[in-house]
């Protein structure tokens, strides 16, 4: 078996994980040395778990560090692919908001 035979049949076992705050998942699976972040979250069946999942459009991430294209990206033996949903709020706006409260809280109990 030549060496890049004995590459492509070997399996590394990895996780794909996707949280709503009332509902999470992380599924284990294992996949061919050499595949992507998008097919193992393709071949892991999160979408059946999670329908409202669009994989060509969620950002995803591995270990808390975003992916830039996860098509290409490849992945480690036990990596997490993590799915992200989409933010409901800018952080920005949020950090804001909560200055601008905090700031009015401070001003009344002067």
């Amino acid at each position: 078996m030549s060496t890049s035979q004995q590459f492509s049949s070997m399996t590394i076992s990895v996780e794909v994980a996707y949280a709503k705050p009332e509902q999470q998942k992380i599924i284990k699976l294992e996949v061919e040395a050499g595949c992507s972040a998008m097919l193992a979250a393709q071949r892991s069946g999160i979408v059946q778990v999670f329908p409202e999942i669009d994989l060509e459009a969620v950002k995803m991430g591995i270990f808390g560090k975003a992916i830039v294209k996860p098509e290409s990206h490849e992945l480690r033996a036990g990596d997490r692919v993590e799915i992200y949903r989409p933010l409901l709020i800018d952080p920005k706006e949020l950090r804001k908001a909560r200055a601008e409260k905090a700031k009015r809280g401070t001003a009344d109990g002067a």
